[in-house]
C-alpha cells in the first residue's frame, strides 16, 4: 500500500467532448416530450401573503398542473427542508424555522418560489405564471450583519440564528494581560454570487413499476436520492438519481433545493417527465450565495512579535433561511483552519448567525477555510505594519516549525506534516521579490502605485472520509471503475484512470470511469471539500489490492505455486519457475474464459481516519492608476505543497481556477441589495464576474511534504486557489493604498470603491 501516482502530466480526455460541444449536461439530455416547469417566484423580500389564486392558471392552454404548498401538503409530501443546526455556547441547539419547499404564508427573500406551472411549452408555463392573483401585504426587511430588526421567523428571535463559541476564553484574556501588543481590526468578507457556468436544472421521469429517475446537475447522487425519499415518501430502492455532466458546481450544488423535490413530485403526479432548468438572473436571485460575514480579529504579540493569543468575533449572513450546510460554514469548519499556520495556543471565537432578508447563504469554494484564513493573513498583514515590522519576517517568526509535526493546532486539528518556511522561500524566489522594488519605482514613474500582498494558507479536506471503488473486467477487453464522487469539471474521468492505469499496468484509454448513478453505485460521498482524489483512490488503491490478491491467488492454483510466492510490479505477475507473466487484462481472459465470473468484479471500500492539510503562499502584485482607482493584477505566484501529485497538470489547473475566483470576489464581484431587499447585481450586466483579462499568467510551482494520512502521501487541491488568493490580493492592493495613506481596506476593490478610499485618505491628510 505505498505506491502512489507516476506524477505525470497527462491531458484530460473529457475536454474533447467538453470543446467540441458533446458534453451531455442535464438540459441536454431530457427525455423528449418532457413537460416544462416555471417557477412563480417573490417580486418582493418580505412580505405576509394576502392571496393566491391559481384557478385562471390552471386553466391556461398546455397546462398540466400548478402547484403550490397547499397541493404539495394534500399530496402527503414531507414539505420542511432539512438542514443542519451547530451547538450554541449554552449548550442549546441553533434555530431551525421551517424552509418549506414553496412559501407558507409568507416570503422572505426575493425569488422565494410561491408556485410552480408545468406546461407542454416553456412560453405557456411562463404565461401561464403570469395568470397567478397573487398579492401580499408589505412587511419591513431585515438587512445587514446585525442582530434585531424585524424578526423574519418567531424561532428566531432578533434574527439570531446561533451563537456559536469554541476555544478557551480564559487563555486568550491571560494572554492579552501578558501581551506587549495587542491589536484588533475588523474585516469583512464580501457576499458573492456564484454563477457555475451551467445554472441548476433537474428533470424527473417515472420508470415504471413505481419507479422514478431524477436527474440532477449537482454534486453526487446519493444525498438528493435519500431526500426524494423523505420528501417523497417513497423507498429509496424506487428512486434512481442520476448527474450527467455538471458545468461547475463550487459548493453551490452540493446541497438540497425545493425545484428538485417539487419538479419530481410533479412528474409522479401527471405520469410524464417534466424538466427545469434555471434561467441567469433566477439563478442569481435563488441560488445560496457565498461568504458574507465580518470578523473582528483581536492578536496578542510578545515582545518578540510571537503571537500569543488569537480572538474571533463573527457575525455571519444566513440570509433568509438556514441552507442544508449553511450553519456549520462560518463556525465548525471555519474553526478547523482559524489558527492557520502559527505556533500558538491561546484561542477563542465567537460566531453569531443572523437571518436577513436575502438569498440563503452556504458553502462556496472552500466553505469557511478562506472565510477563516482571509481574516488570519489579513490581520498578520495589519499587524505587521503597525508593529513596524516586515509581513513576510512575521510571518517566518510565527511559522510552526518543521520539526513540531506531527502539531495539534489551537482548534484541535492533527496537522501531520509541513515545511512553512521552505515553501516562503520558494515562493519568494518565484516571485521575485528582490525585484519589487524596483517595479514599484517603474509604475510610480508613471502615476501608479504598485503593492505586493502575501498569504500564507493551510486547508483542511472534508466531506465524508469513506469511499467505495469497483473494478469491473469487461467482455471487450475493457474495463470500468465505479466511483463515489462526482465531477464537476476537475477532470475526474482522466485522473481516475490514470491511477488505475499507474497501478496497474491496464492502458488508461482502456478504462471508463462509472459515476453519478445510484442504481450502478450503492453508495459514495459525492464531491466536496477537496475530497475527491485523496479518498476515492485511497479506495481505488485497496481495490487494486484486492485484485492482485484474488488474481495471484488463481494464477498459483492454475500453475501450481504458492500465491505468497507471485508477485506483481505494478504491469505484469512474475511467477516462480514458470514463463507466464500475465497482465492483469490477460488473467481477466483468462479466468472469463474458465467461467470464473467471481474474478471479474472487485470492491473495496476504505475510510480514512484523518484528512489531510495542504498549504502553500501566494503571491500577488498590483498596479493601481489612482486617478480612476482601476486596480491591475499585474503578477500572480503560487507555490503549494500538495504532497503527492497524480496529475500535477490538472492540479495546477485546479488552482488556477481557485484564483480566479477569490481574485473575482477581491476585484470584481460586489452583489448588492437595495434597502428593500431587492438585488440590484442580477445580471452580468452589473456584477463583475472576472474574466480571462483581469488576470495575469500564473506561476505555479510546489514544495512537496508527502501527507501521513493516506497511503499515496496526497493532499486535495481543488479549493486552495481560493483559499490562498483573496487574502494575497486584498494585502497587495492595500501594499500600494498605503503610499497615499490608506491603512484599511476591505474587498471589493472596485474602481469606485478605490478611488473613494484615496479620496478619503488625502482629505484626512488635508
Amino acid at each position: 500500500m505505498e505506491k502512489f501516482g507516476k506524477s505525470q502530466s497527462v491531458k484530460r480526455v473529457e475536454d474533447q467532448r467538453f470543446l467540441t460541444g458533446h458534453g451531455r449536461y442535464v438540459d441536454d439530455i431530457a427525455p423528449e416530450g418532457a413537460l416544462r416547469a416555471w417557477f412563480l417566484r417573490s417580486p418582493v423580500a418580505h412580505a405576509r401573503i394576502t392571496e393566491l389564486d391559481v384557478s385562471e392558471a390552471q386553466e391556461a392552454d398546455g397546462v398540466h398542473i400548478v402547484l403550490t404548498l397547499a397541493d404539495l401538503e394534500a399530496a402527503g409530501m414531507t414539505v420542511a427542508m432539512k438542514a443542519t443546526a451547530v451547538r450554541n455556547a449554552d449548550g442549546s441547539k441553533g434555530a431551525r424555522p421551517e424552509r418549506p419547499l414553496l412559501a407558507r404564508d409568507r416570503v422572505r427573500h426575493v425569488g422565494e418560489p410561491i408556485a410552480m406551472v408545468v406546461a407542454d411549452t416553456l412560453q405557456q408555463a411562463k404565461d401561464a405564471a403570469e395568470m397567478i392573483a397573487l398579492d401580499f401585504e408589505d412587511l419591513d426587511v431585515h438587512l445587514g450583519l446585525a442582530t434585531g430588526g424585524p424578526d423574519l421567523h418567531p424561532e428566531a428571535p432578533d434574527n439570531l440564528a446561533f451563537d456559536f463559541a469554541l476555544g478557551d476564553a480564559d487563555a486568550v484574556e491571560s494572554a492579552m494581560k501578558q501581551a506587549a501588543h495587542v491589536l484588533t481590526y475588523e474585516i469583512g468578507d464580501n457576499r458573492v454570487i456564484v454563477n457555475s457556468m451551467e445554472p441548476r436544472g433537474t428533470y424527473a421521469e417515472p420508470e415504471g413499476n413505481g419507479r422514478l429517475h431524477v436527474a440532477v446537475n449537482g454534486q453526487g447522487v446519493w444525498g438528493p436520492k435519500e431526500s426524494l425519499a423523505r420528501h417523497l415518501d417513497m423507498a429509496p430502492d424506487d428512486i434512481r438519481v442520476t448527474n450527467p455532466d455538471t458545468g461547475g458546481g463550487f459548493g453551490m450544488k452540493g446541497m438540497d433545493y425545493p425545484e428538485t423535490f417539487i419538479v419530481a413530485h410533479a412528474a409522479r403526479a401527471l405520469n410524464r417527465p417534466v424538466r427545469w432548468m434555471s434561467e441567469r438572473t433566477e439563478a442569481m436571485l435563488t441560488d445560496n450565495a457565498g461568504r458574507d460575514l465580518t470578523t473582528t480579529a483581536t492578536l496578542a504579540f510578545d515582545d518578540d512579535h510571537r503571537l500569543i493569543g488569537y480572538k474571533l468575533d463573527t457575525v455571519a449572513n444566513l440570509g433568509a433561511y438556514n441552507s442544508q450546510y449553511a450553519q456549520p460554514i462560518q463556525t465548525e469548519l471555519f474553526s478547523k483552519v482559524a489558527p492557520g499556520v502559527y505556533d500558538f495556543q491561546a484561542f477563542h471565537m465567537r460566531c453569531r448567525g443572523v437571518y436577513t432578508n436575502t438569498a440563503p447563504v452556504d458553502a462556496y469554494r472552500g466553505a469557511g477555510r478562506p472565510e477563516a484564513i482571509y481574516v488570519m493573513e489579513r490581520a498578520m498583514d495589519y499587524a505587521a505594519r503597525d508593529l513596524g515590522v516586515d509581513p513576510w519576517d512575521l510571518h517566518r517568526r510565527n511559522f510552526i516549525p518543521a520539526d513540531s509535526f506531527p502539531y495539534t493546532s489551537a482548534t484541535g486539528q492533527p496537522y501531520d506534516v509541513g515545511d512553512f518556511a521552505r515553501v516562503l522561500a520558494r515562493v519568494e524566489q518565484e516571485a521575485d521579490r528582490a525585484g519589487f522594488a524596483a517595479r514599484r519605482a517603474a509604475s510610480e514613474a508613471t502615476g501608479k502605485l504598485r503593492g505586493m500582498g502575501l498569504c500564507y494558507y493551510i486547508e483542511s479536506i472534508l466531506g465524508d472520509p469513506e469511499e467505495t471503488a469497483r473494478v469491473d473486467f469487461n467482455a471487450d477487453g475493457t474495463v470500468s471503475i465505479f466511483v463515489g464522487t462526482q465531477s464537476n469539471g476537475q477532470g475526474h474521468e482522466t485522473v481516475f484512470a490514470q491511477f488505475l492505469a499507474d497501478q496497474t499496468g491496464m492502458p488508461a484509454d482502456r478504462i471508463t470511469v462509472v459515476q453519478g448513478d445510484s442504481d450502478l453505485i450503492a453508495k459514495g460521498g459525492g464531491t466536496g471539500g477537496s475530497r475527491s482524489v485523496t479518498v476515492q483512490n485511497t479506495a481505488t488503491l485497496a481495490a487494486v489490492e484486492t485484485i492482485t490478491d484474488a488474481f495471484a491467488a488463481y494464477l498459483a492454483e492454475k500453475e501450481g505455486a504458492e500465491a505468497g510466492d507471485i508477485a506483481f510490479d505494478d504491469e505484469r505477475f512474475r511467477i516462480p519457475g514458470s514463463n507466464l507473466t500475465p497482465t492483469m487484462l490477460e488473467v481477466a481472459e483468462m479466468a472469463r474464459a474458465e467461467g470464473r465470473e467471481d474474478l471479474l468484479s472487485h470492491s473495496r471500500t476504505t475510510k480514512l481516519e484523518n484528512r489531510s492539510f495542504p498549504n502553500g503562499a501566494h503571491v500577488a502584485e498590483v498596479e493601481i492608476d489612482p486617478e480612476t482607482g482601476k486596480v491591475t493584477l499585474d503578477r500572480y505566484t503560487v507555490v503549494d505543497d500538495f504532497g503527492n501529485l497524480i496529475n500535477p497538470m490538472l492540479a495546477e489547473g485546479q488552482v488556477h481556477g481557485g484564483v480566479v475566483q477569490g481574485v473575482g470576489q477581491a476585484l470584481t464581484e460586489h452583489t448588492h441589495y437595495d434597502e428593500t431587499g431587492q438585488l440590484i447585481t442580477a445580471t452580468f450586466m452589473d456584477y463583475g464576474m472576472p474574466r480571462a483579462d483581469d488576470v495575469p499568467m500564473f506561476s505555479f510551482d510546489t514544495e512537496s511534504t508527502p501527507s501521513l494520512y493516506n497511503p499515496m502521501g496526497m493532499k486535495g487541491c481543488g479549493e486552495a486557489g481560493t483559499v490562498g488568493s483573496m487574502a494575497a490580493t486584498a494585502n497587495a492592493v492595500l501594499d500600494a493604498l498605503a503610499t497615499r495613506g490608506v491603512t484599511r481596506a476591505d474587498m471589493p476593490f472596485t474602481p469606485h470603491r478605490v478611488w473613494q478610499m484615496l479620496q478619503e485618505a488625502e482629505n484626512a491628510a488635508s
